[in-house]
């Protein structure tokens, strides 16, 4: 089992808040993590239960109360999206008892767009994010967040190896689910994707919404993928799909609650305007990615604009990894202005200060892919703090003042 980097941050939570939720797509590890807690020497030992058994969920259902009075002291339930009647009895059990650490949730979808689950919960639970394991957990790294790292432009915690194209595109194949990584023969990967997304459709989708043409989910999954890392157009997809604006966005918004598709808004210094423009839309595991568009080592190899977005793809979804434990509170958006100038991705943390990405999958990088870098050192210098190229290239190069190209390997560079 590779360790999990947010273990020590859930361990933390449940010391001292009543209600701890960890979210994240099915089969990211949630239930792995959990169980391997109630024997760490450092919690409290807890009961395990998870509603994905039929009895435990015949039981939450039928009489949400009395299953919650009837659980003792520190409890984990598993997939609590399949039984959110029972948001209101852990409420009033946390009333009458606010000990920390008391229940321990999982879920498998957005908890916090369920019916009743934020009101019925805020002020007594922290909600954490769990993706696939990161490159740095597979190759079971020690903990360095990497995106408060690319955020200082301080690597001294990591030797950065050159970035090894072969191993790039493993990675890109693999993606982070535990299960898909334990399989190196592509075939054996590719049935467990098949068979996943048939479970997501048959379980977790049915459960969260009536939806009748389960048909059309894998469709638009397959549209997504061909567009991931390029702004999201609900017109031109909804044309493309064959399917109204309306059902698409109620589609797209019941992937985003499953973690399957990820928006990234936009960055501007007046935040009341950032959910106005236009998001950039992303599948966030390159293993599923990869498995939708029939990707392989040869066509990674010979296809730029294939391997252009999927190491885009990559870079978000390690990005997300490592924010979820950041101890900048990072947030992360992507920049683009009308006359063209943009720039992939932009870490902002609490104080406004912001860091800007640029994914290349070249091995080599210029001054020209600095561009949009530039334009946003000069546009906001006084909460600028570097600008980074991430690039499938050797050296960590210096290209002018907090302007840096880091290899990709960065991401799975040991720490020191």
């Amino acid at each position: 089992m590779h360790p999990r980097h947010i273990a020590s941050l859930v361990a933390d939570s449940l010391a001292d808040t009543p209600v701890v939720v960890i979210n994240g797509a099915r089969q990211s590890g949630k239930s792995t993590l959990v169980q391997s807690l109630k024997m760490s020497n450092d919690a409290k030992a807890r009961r395990y239960l998870t509603l994905d058994d039929s009895v435990v969920l015949n039981a939450a259902k039928s009489d949400p109360s009395g299953f919650i009075d009837g659980l003792q002291g520190p409890i984990t339930l598993d997939e609590v999206q399949r039984a959110p009647e029972i948001f209101l009895p852990i409420k009033a059990a946390v009333d009458r008892d606010r000990q920390p650490g008391r229940f321990l949730l999982t879920g498998s979808a957005d908890v916090m767009v369920l019916p009743g689950m934020a009101d019925s919960l805020a002020g007594r639970m922290e909600v954490l994010s769990l993706w696939p394991l990161s490159s740095a957990e597979m190759a079971d790294s020690p903990f360095v967040n990497r995106a408060d790292a690319l955020f200082f432009g301080d690597f001294s915690g990591l030797n950065i190896p050159p970035c090894n194209r072969e191993e790039l595109i493993a990675n890109l194949l693999a993606g982070g689910y535990p299960d898909a990584v334990a399989r190196s023969n592509a075939s054996r990967r590719s049935a467990w994707f098949d068979a996943y997304v048939q479970a997501i459709l048959q379980r977790d989708v049915r459960d969260l919404a009536n939806i009748e043409q389960l048909t059309e989910i894998p469709n638009l999954l397959h549209l997504l993928a061909a567009r991931s890392a390029t702004l999201l157009n609900f017109s031109e997809l909804s044309r493309t799909a064959g399917i109204t604006q309306s059902t698409l966005k109620r589609y797209f918004a019941l992937l985003e609650m499953l973690f399957l598709v990820v928006r990234v808004q936009p960055w501007s210094r007046n935040a009341s305007k950032r959910l106005v423009k236009t998001p950039k839309v992303f599948l966030p595991d390159t293993g599923l990615l990869s498995h939708f568009m029939a990707s392989t080592g040869e066509s990674l190899m010979i296809k730029p604009s294939l391997i252009g977005s999927a190491v885009e793809t990559l870079v978000l979804s390690e990005l997300l990894k490592h924010i979820a434990f950041s101890q900048q509170r990072l947030s992360l958006w992507h920049y683009r202005k009308q006359t063209n100038v943009e720039v992939d991705f932009i870490l902002e943390n609490r104080m406004g200060q912001i860091t800007g990405i640029e994914v290349k999958a070249s091995a080599t990088v210029d001054s020209k892919d600095f561009r949009g870098l530039r334009h946003l050192q000069e546009t906001e210098r006084e909460i600028f703090q570097n600008g980074i190229v991430l690039y499938a290239g050797r050296e960590v190069i210096p290209f002018g003042n907090n302007l840096f190209a880091v290899p990709l390997s960065v991401w799975w560079a040991p720490a020191y």
